[in-house]
């Protein structure tokens, strides 16, 4: 499926359509300047520009959004190129679960300094990423799923966005996680039900990901992994899926 194509279908999905709305529910009406920090498809830089008067809409790769109050930038979130209090508005959502782990500390201070006043962030909730994992047939190691490298708690949250002020909290979505034996049997199998459907690569190599192939082996294990999984989400049930911060800067 062609990429654009792909990212069109995903934003019409219930689950989807309900976690932007919740996202825009925490959204500040009306500001000057703000900005969508890792823009991907341009969808949100969009419904910014119907509340701001200018968006800029920035990604590692220079987003192509066709929106007379949007401006498209490259740049990285882990180093802005923009002065001290330079946006009204800061809007940053699936993007901190791929930073690399030792540099996640520098991009949230970077959201927080370029801020004026307000900073809107989503990320996964206490996302469990043995769920999901793919493994890499180019280099052999695993990978978390969809390339989410950091996982976030309410306390590591606070931590990483310590010099602002939480003014409102939303959770929203459902997931639920494995257990250490039913995700080392997956392992062993090759980790078939992974996202192998993601845009990113391995994170290790950056090789595409491909699902291996479906063997007896596979299948039984995929069997044994199935049976020691199941039981444990009747057990556990389901969580909210995706955290939705408001943060002030005073």
């Amino acid at each position: 499926m062609d990429l654009a194509v792909q990212r069109a279908e995903t934003r019409k999905s219930p689950q989807e359509r309900e976690r932007i709305d919740d996202l825009f529910r925490l959204v500040p009406v009306g500001g000057g300047l703000a900005l969508d920090a890792g823009a991907w498809d341009g969808h949100l830089a969009r419904r910014l520009a119907e509340r701001y008067e200018r968006v800029v809409a920035l990604d590692l790769t220079a987003p192509t959004i066709d929106h007379e109050r949007v401006t498209c930038v490259q740049g990285d979130i882990t180093a802005l190129n923009y002065p001290d209090d330079s946006f009204d508005l800061v809007l940053c959502t699936e993007v901190l679960e791929h930073v690399p782990t030792e540099r996640l500390a520098t991009a949230c201070a970077e959201l927080a300094r370029v801020t004026r006043r307000h900073l809107v962030i989503g990320v996964p909730f206490e996302q469990d990423l043995r769920l999901g994992q793919t493994t890499c047939r180019s280099c052999g190691r695993r990978n978390p799923p969809w390339g989410h490298v950091n996982s976030f708690t309410m306390d590591r949250l606070r931590g990483l966005f310590a010099g602002l002020r939480i003014e409102a909290t939303s959770l929203v979505g459902q997931r639920t996680g494995t257990n250490a034996l039913a995700a080392k049997v997956f392992d062993l199998a090759g980790n078939p039900w992974g996202t192998y459907g993601q845009e990113q690569g391995c994170v290790h190599c950056g090789a595409k990901l491909v699902a291996p192939e479906r063997g007896l082996t596979t299948k039984a294990l995929m069997a044994l992994g199935s049976a020691l999984y199941f039981p444990g989400v009747w057990l556990r049930g389901y969580q909210p899926g995706w955290v939705h911060l408001h943060l002030v800067k005073e």
